[in-house]
């Protein structure tokens, strides 16, 4: 309270933010005009004393207005602090039962505002996902959407160091992976692929870039096939079998692209299939697989490319992020902008994605609301007695001052109508 107040000067928290200036300054206002009121009323008494006929009338008023003005301060201080700093009992209410206070305001919170239901009505009324649509197609939010994310992801590549993701794959990655057997994984996923015929493309592609290559180079294939040639043949006929060979080679790769069922495709098959046994069953190929993948992984070229690679892809990212009109950027866009449409256009998605959102808040709320809840009694509990009591008169005190002013008037306007009462008996 301030010194016009009579009762010990309101300590501010530190660190009061715009909203509590504001507060504080409505504060201060309306227990001046409380004060005012009551040092009005005891000049109105001091100056009506001893005098009779409608003056009596405006005494007692004033009188009874005193009264109630001070009962209704003793009031509204007794919750703050002790009046006048004496220790009466039951006053300076909440620094004296602030901790149970703090738990009493957890559990109403807990269980008034963090209840399943409350959240799953709350978040389906509010129609989140079509409010997300909206704020997305409106004033150009997309663009500055990827523009600020596509800023906060360059500037977190731009921080990861290239000796931490190198003690990353060395400490980490490399011997997790020599330690972990992973033939059967790589057994079952195999198996997963040829039961797809998922490889069935990569084969067309590695015959068609092979028969292409081979039909491109025909002067590097010869050359090769005459350097392994015997020394005593003839020239012309080690560039005759180049030729013959090339040729034969070239005709049999383009069968095995052109024919489905070529004998080469039925062998890679059933050796893939073996192969994709083994690694699952097969205890002698799971040890062979093993070993080649340790044997690999101690390569010092593997972490090294490991982390070339990483570099590679992280400069190429910064790059793409940071320029505006760069692919990366525009198919983000187009994609968030299709999104947004979806989102105004099909009521059946924005149904999907609000019960998904309301599942995952009512499971948030299940499982942690009580302790998410727990933030308002340990807070208040950090908070001394004498801080929780200035934190909430800062924020309820101003209307409490009302109490005040209306003990004034409404004590007046009592002793007013019991003084005409006893002049009447």
């Amino acid at each position: 309270m301030t010194a016009t107040d009579a009762s010990p000067s309101f300590q501010l928290p530190e660190g009061l933010s715009a909203g509590d200036v504001v507060r504080l300054r409505g504060l201060r206002r309306m227990r001046a005009l409380a004060l005012s009121l009551l040092i009005l009323a005891a000049v109105v008494w001091v100056l009506t004393r001893d005098h009779g006929g409608w003056v009596a009338y405006v005494n007692a008023g004033a009188e009874a207005a005193m009264v109630g003005a001070i009962a209704d301060w003793f009031a509204v201080t007794a919750l703050f602090r002790h009046p006048l700093g004496l220790p009466i009992p039951h006053t300076a209410i909440i620094p004296n039962r602030k901790e149970s206070l703090g738990e009493s305001l957890q559990e109403f919170v807990t269980d008034n505002f963090l209840r399943e239901d409350v959240v799953r009505e709350r978040i389906q009324s509010a129609g989140v996902s079509r409010r997300v649509g909206e704020w997305l197609v409106a004033d150009g939010h997309g663009e500055r959407l990827v523009a600020e994310g596509s800023r906060v992801l360059a500037d977190a590549l731009q921080q990861v160091k290239e000796s931490d993701v190198a003690a990353v794959i060395q400490e980490a990655l490399i011997p997790r992976l020599k330690e972990e057997e992973l033939s059967p994984v790589v057994g079952q996923l195999l198996e997963e692929v040829l039961r797809d015929d998922a490889h069935r493309g990569l084969v067309d592609l590695a015959v068609d870039e092979l028969g292409r290559w081979l039909a491109h180079n025909e002067g590097e294939v010869a050359a090769l096939i005459e350097n392994r040639a015997p020394s005593w043949t003839p020239q012309w006929l080690d560039k005759r079998v180049a030729g013959w060979v090339h040729e034969q080679v070239v005709d049999w790769v383009e069968e095995i692209g052109r024919t489905p069922e070529h004998n080469a495709r039925i062998a890679l098959d059933k050796w893939l299939h073996e192969l994709a046994r083994g690694l699952q069953t097969d205890p002698d190929t799971r040890v062979r697989f093993e070993r080649l993948k340790v044997r690999m992984l101690s390569q010092p070229r593997v972490s090294v490319t490991s982390v070339q690679l990483w570099d590679a892809l992280r400069r190429a990212l910064i790059g793409s992020l940071g320029d505006e009109t760069g692919l990366l950027r525009r198919r983000a866009l187009e994609e968030i902008e299709y999104f947004a449409q979806r989102l105004l256009d099909e009521p059946e998605l924005n149904h999907r994605i609000d019960a998904r959102i309301s599942d995952v808040a009512a499971y948030a709320v299940n499982h942690y609301g009580s302790e998410v809840a727990t933030i308002i009694s340990a807070t208040v509990k950090r908070w001394d007695g004498k801080e929780t009591a200035d934190r909430i008169e800062l924020h309820v005190g101003r209307d409490l001052q009302f109490i005040r002013i209306n003990g004034t008037v409404v004590g007046g306007l009592a002793g007013v109508a019991i003084h005409a009462v006893s002049t009447m008996i």
